[in-house]
């Protein structure tokens, strides 16, 4: 289930997070489960090492065409099932020790915790590349005054610098939330049929240490298979990694676009019949990416409300969503990444904005100047005033209406943007 390869693929999909999620991918780490199980169980003395040795063979040597295993998961409604019904019969005689006291989703957590351990790395390489480089252009451009738009309306000043900063601390807070994140999601899943740990008889949790060890994951305080809040404080990741890109894809849109043009990031896309138009594909990307992502977390909450040890309506709503929500978090990390790279101001237009602002955008920080010699009110009063006679006269700055109502301060000085954007 990825997006990747359809017609959609390059744009909302990510080929990369699509291969580490891919059916085959799945059932590989399946079987890796079942061979970590069986050497560990052969390590304790719960079966015998030559049918370990035969069961790990046989894992490592299958490769099943998913398409054939279909129908047996559409019957078992797992998909651990038939992977293995399909090693014990490669396992031979062997096979009747394959899977021993584990049950299905025993097999399918711990293999889905190793592709999400793959997962989690490759976002994590993304979101540090897209984070250092966001770094780069927001020291880059620290000094360089461009308008805040709160509302969307111009504010005041502020620097490229600045905006480009906000976009990196949600990428440097998601980075850290992961870090935290990991502990509780990359766990061994081994408790049987109904958690309790019965089959795996008194050495049930030396058994889940070695295999932990051995697959290079975390034991549990106990079964995980009914309480999913780890997979929703996932999505809740996922999603705050993609609304936080998304945000940026939203600035660049209205940034970018025709009226204002003041930044460009991408290259852009013709519109078929208006020659004249570069679309903003890529940002637009990122604010797709996030709502979809947003609306899913609502799915992988509704997954949280499972029922008793086991609830297959639970897992099938996890199994639908959660492969599309990482690999849409990939494609939205990609997409970023290339825009961060070619994201430049143009100058002429800042400038342009500025001129046609005629200063109005420095009311707040004339404000407090004028405090600081005259009450508070009268402060505002005088700006209100200035501001009135700037819009009854084109020709007329913030500055130089300032300079009639209250002179004896170098108004052009203080008022200039590059000033006021400086913290």
């Amino acid at each position: 289930m990825t997006m990747a390869g359809g017609l959609w693929g390059q744009l909302y999909g990510d080929a990369g997070m699509a291969a580490l999620l891919s059916d085959r991918a799945a059932i590989a780490a399946m079987l890796r489960v079942e061979a970590a199980l069986a050497r560990a169980q052969a390590d304790l003395g719960v079966i015998p090492d030559g049918a370990a040795r035969r069961i790990v063979a046989a894992a490592e040597g299958l490769d099943p065409d998913p398409a054939d295993l279909a129908a047996g998961v559409a019957k078992a409604g797992i998909a651990a099932q038939p992977v293995v019904a399909a090693l014990k019969k490669a396992a031979g005689e062997a096979g009747d020790h394959a899977h021993y006291g584990a049950t299905s989703q025993d097999i399918v957590d711990t293999g889905l915790a190793l592709q999400l351990a793959q997962a989690l790395d490759l976002l994590a390489g993304r979101l540090a590349a897209l984070e250092e480089r966001l770094a780069e252009k927001a020291a880059a451009h620290a000094g360089l005054p461009i308008p805040a738009r709160t509302r969307h309306q111009i504010a005041a000043p502020t620097t490229l610098g600045a905006k480009i900063a906000v976009w990196q601390g949600m990428l440097a807070r998601n980075t850290q939330r992961l870090e935290e994140l990991r502990p509780r999601l990359l766990l061994v899943s081994l408790h049987g049929a109904a958690g309790t740990s019965t089959a795996l008889g008194p050495q049930a949790d030396a058994l889940r240490a070695r295999v932990a060890q051995a697959l290079g994951l975390a034991v549990p305080p106990g079964p995980w298979h009914a309480a999913r809040d780890g997979m929703a404080e996932l999505a809740g990741w996922l999603s705050l990694v993609t609304g936080g890109l998304g945000k940026m894809g939203l600035d660049l849109i209205q940034l970018g676009q025709s009226e204002v043009g003041e930044v460009t990031a991408g290259t852009g896309g013709g519109s078929s019949t208006m020659p004249q138009k570069a679309n903003p594909v890529a940002p637009e990307a990122l604010v797709t990416l996030a709502r979809l992502n947003a609306g899913d977390v609502a799915g992988m909450h509704q997954a949280l409300i499972h029922a008793q040890e086991r609830d297959g309506t639970a897992l099938g709503l996890e199994w639908n969503i959660l492969p599309f929500m990482l690999e849409r978090t990939a494609a939205a990390l990609r997409i970023a990444g290339e825009l961060g790279e070619t994201l430049a101001p143009v100058p002429d237009r800042i400038a342009a904005t500025f001129a046609a602002d005629r200063g109005r955008m420095c009311a707040e920080a004339a404000g407090f100047l004028l405090a600081r010699r005259m009450p508070r009110r009268q402060a505002l009063d005088t700006v209100a005033e200035a501001l009135a006679q700037v819009a009854a006269d084109d020709s007329l700055t913030l500055a130089g209406a300032l300079a009639r109502l209250a002179p004896g301060t170098d108004w052009a000085r203080e008022l200039d943007p590059a000033r006021i954007a400086q913290p």
